[in-house]
């Protein structure tokens, strides 16, 4: 299956989550792939709050995974691998406790941990086209 999504501004970003939600119906985890400024944490903002996140949703640069609690208690895991060396750093942080928990993991720099993703990861590809975004949902 393979699904496009195109974003020309900032204002079609909640319909575009809320397109996202609605064709990855029961996925769970999603690897995010484009350029560094291709708007990938920002797209997965607008999911999350599509999905009720009711923390601050930030990109976990430093921390490598932040939790968001949903406004139904739901738990959301949001990814950022581009600063780990090694696949080791996933094992450390126990990276099978959050990707077979059945929840939403959202994975930006997937290509770090490539050999450790689960097999029905789905890729998302955001690419820049001027000042729009293209984003292709790939199973």
């Amino acid at each position: 299956m393979e699904h496009t999504i195109n974003i020309a501004s900032t204002d079609e970003l909640a319909k575009a989550a809320k397109e996202f939600i609605e064709v990855v119906k029961d996925k769970r985890t999603f690897a995010f792939n484009g350029q560094m400024g291709a708007g990938k944490t920002t797209f997965i903002k607008a999911i999350c709050e599509q999905l009720g996140v009711k923390d601050t949703i930030s990109s976990p640069t430093f921390s490598i995974v932040n939790e968001y609690l949903t406004t139904k208690g739901d738990k959301v895991f949001h990814f950022d691998f581009y600063r780990i060396k090694t696949e080791q750093e996933a094992y450390d942080m126990g990276y099978e406790d959050y990707f077979y928990s059945k929840v939403y993991c959202f994975v930006e720099w997937p290509e770090k941990i490539a050999s450790l993703l689960p097999p029905k990861t789905v890729n998302v590809s955001i690419k820049l086209d001027g000042e729009k975004r293209i984003v292709t949902i790939t199973e």
